[in-house]
């Protein structure tokens, strides 16, 4: 048995802990196989660059654990976009990805595939075993499901997504005392998330109980309530600016500062359509995304509430790679370790899927059929613990 491994799409804190637990796995179950690593995801696949995993690495596999990355490196290819494998030189003019990618994995002899990636990468795999079914290939494709957003359907929780969250409130705990360098301070802490809010309203869960473990000073007013978190602007939620800035105006005059948590995807359309109208070009990736970084939402959302809510100053925060880049914690590694040690029985048995957390089948953790595999799911802000901070947000 030879089994190859990828990761793809962006970072996330799982990818050096899932490689890291599928090849203890397979080194530990089946001695005798043999594993390898695509190097830079499906580009590795096409240009037929790989590494092995020497049998002697089974004795320090723990500290893949420790590392956050890939140690295979990522990269963001889809095999049925043949135009942008043409243009940047993974493959030649005339040729077929998929059958570029095929042919090296029958050349390679490899019996088994483990993608670790988002709903682009895993359904991608999808095309691949499609594809090698089709011309007569035995090729077992097995993935995990790897993004901070938390936004692939039908998975209750992917792999990375608690780490993310967790490190962007480490992060917004020490951004937010810049809140201390001017009065009528604003604050944008910006959080990935294109089309979910989960991340956003998970972080800000997360800073919220790190902030109920401080002891504040208020008799010289610092007091929690310039600490705490003033707004969660999410895809899922329309934002009615009137009413919004007439909400904070009011923080603003009551603690000298506003910090406001913004998924990147809030208010997409507006910030779209007001480039359209201005004539400009949207850029997008391979996948046909949006690149956000090019549209910078927080930049536009700062412009907008500095004016409304008469700030002196304005601070626009990132924590999306200072989040994804970290290793897992435990609670993901626990996640990471069954959703491996699944993958690998399922790839032995010859199952092809996405290994998860079902929420169609009670949050079973089954090996779920591709064709159910798609990306885009939409926060679910009807939990109660979101209901329950938005209404503590806004009574501030």
């Amino acid at each position: 048995m030879k089994i190859a491994l990828l990761t793809s799409g962006g970072i996330a804190p799982c990818l050096s802990a899932s490689v890291g637990r599928l090849v203890e796995n397979y080194f530990r179950l089946y001695p005798k196989s043999e594993v390898i690593g695509y190097l830079n995801g499906y580009k590795g696949l096409l240009l037929g660059k790989n590494t092995v995993f020497p049998k002697k690495i089974k004795d320090h596999i723990s500290e893949f654990y420790s590392f956050g990355g890939s140690p295979l490196g990522n990269s963001r290819v889809k095999l049925t976009n043949i135009k942008d494998c043409v243009k940047k030189g993974y493959i030649k003019e005339g040729e077929n990805p998929l059958q570029i990618a095929a042919n090296q994995l029958v050349k390679d002899g490899v019996t088994v595939l483990h993608t670790i990636g988002g709903d682009d990468t895993n359904t991608t795999a999808a095309d691949l075993a499609r594809f090698l079914k089709k011309n007569n290939y035995n090729l077992t494709v097995v993935g995990l499901p790897k993004t901070i957003d938390n936004d692939v359907y039908p998975i209750s929780q992917t792999l990375g997504a608690w780490t993310a969250a967790e490190q962007g409130a480490i992060f917004f705990e020490n951004i937010v005392n810049e809140n201390t360098t001017s009065d009528r301070q604003l604050i944008i802490h910006e959080i990935m998330g294109r089309n979910c809010g989960w991340l956003t309203a998970a972080t800000a869960l997360e800073y919220r109980k790190r902030l109920n473990r401080i002891s504040f000073i208020n008799e010289i007013n610092v007091c929690k309530g310039k600490w705490e978190v003033h707004s969660i602007l999410i895809p899922e939620k329309d934002i009615d600016f009137d009413v919004e800035c007439d909400r904070l105006n009011s923080v603003m005059n009551k603690y000298d500062c506003v910090n406001i948590f913004l998924s990147e995807g809030a208010g997409l359309q507006l910030i779209i359509d007001e480039k359209n109208k201005n004539g400009e070009h949207i850029d997008r990736d391979p996948y046909g995304h949006i690149k956000l970084d090019d549209l910078n939402p927080g930049k536009w959302f700062a412009k907008e509430f500095a004016k409304r809510l008469k700030a002196n100053k304005v601070l626009i925060q990132k924590s999306g790679y200072f989040s994804r880049s970290a290793k897992a914690n435990k609670k993901d590694l626990e996640l990471i370790f069954r959703c491996a040690d699944m993958a690998v029985q399922s790839a032995v048995k010859g199952i092809n899927g996405v290994i998860g957390l079902d929420e169609e089948n009670n949050n079973l953790l089954s090996c779920i059929e591709f064709s159910r595999i798609k990306g885009g799911k939409p926060f679910n802000t009807s939990q109660s613990w979101y209901k329950k901070m938005i209404n503590e947000i806004n009574t501030l």
